[in-house]
């Protein structure tokens, strides 16, 4: 076994160093870690790592102001370590932790109140701060027959900002004109409503938008009998379906076919 794995090691196929408890601590310090900041929740994660791990693995791959991405957060050990360490940061979790563990352990870092870890090798005293986003539920949802609608959660405002976003506008909504909820250019438009439209309704918005202007819009139904050479009309939730997957709370999200990513200028694609 011994010369196995020596000639593994010759070979480059395992790690040559090895990193010991008493130089990155261990899971026990790990949650000592947590319960010093959060001394209010009674069960931490058995997953912990201990902050003085996450520093060695950022001090080898990173380097100040660097931005770290941990998109399954736990107890927020990774942000604490970055963001004493002078890294920016980014942290993803679903559930309840980011109440109970995260925001609570993050905002006593920023105070200063927090005197473990590597807060004394690092020198921290505090400082700093963080933005924190929820996430919005899902656009789309399924009625009792199956149907895919909009979702109950959204109201008209939120509707229109998450359509803009999908189809590539900036949401500005007007104070003036209740047809421009958002612009891609000085002259193109877009209107998002939850009413079906008739002939008339749409031969009205084409008068108002006029022939030196365009107008995508969106609504669940619509009738014309005519052409409408300034308006493009969609329906939804038909135009949005295969722009996302919908109706998922947690990380059983398809990732299998991300969009590859196009060749440099000058580049010669290869195929085998």
């Amino acid at each position: 076994m011994i010369k196995r794995f020596k000639s593994e090691v010759m070979a480059g196929r395992v790690p040559q160093t090895l990193w010991l408890y008493s130089d990155v601590g261990h899971t026990k310090e790990a949650k000592e870690e947590v319960n010093a900041v959060i001394p209010n929740v009674p069960e931490v994660f058995q997953t912990t790592k201990p902050e003085r791990l996450l520093k060695r693995i950022l001090e080898i791959a990173t380097r100040p102001n660097d931005l770290v991405l941990d998109s399954f957060a736990g107890s927020g050990t990774t942000g604490a370590v970055a963001h004493k360490m002078g890294r920016r940061w980014i942290m993803v979790e679903l559930g309840e932790h980011c109440h109970t563990h995260i925001i609570p352990r993050l905002k006593r870092v920023i105070d200063g109140e927090d005197p473990g870890g590597i807060t004394k090798a690092v020198n921290w005293r505090g400082g700093g701060g963080f933005r924190y986003y929820r996430l919005a539920p899902s656009l789309l949802e399924r009625d009792k027959w199956g149907n895919w609608v909009i979702n109950k959660d959204y109201n008209a405002a939120m509707l229109a900002e998450a359509l803009c976003k999908l189809e590539g506008f900036t949401y500005a909504p007007s104070d003036s004109v209740y047809w421009q909820h958002g612009h891609s250019t000085e002259r193109d438009f877009i209107y998002v409503t939850t009413a079906a439209l008739n002939h008339e309704q749409l031969q009205q918005l084409s008068d108002e938008v006029g022939p030196d202007r365009s107008l995508l819009v969106l609504c669940p139904a619509f009738r014309g009998r005519g052409e409408y050479p300034n308006l493009t009309v969609k329906k939804i939730p038909k135009q949005v379906l295969n722009r996302c997957e919908w109706g998922h709370d947690d990380y059983s999200l398809r990732v299998e076919n991300l969009p590859q990513k196009p060749p440099e200028p000058g580049q010669q694609e290869l195929s085998l």
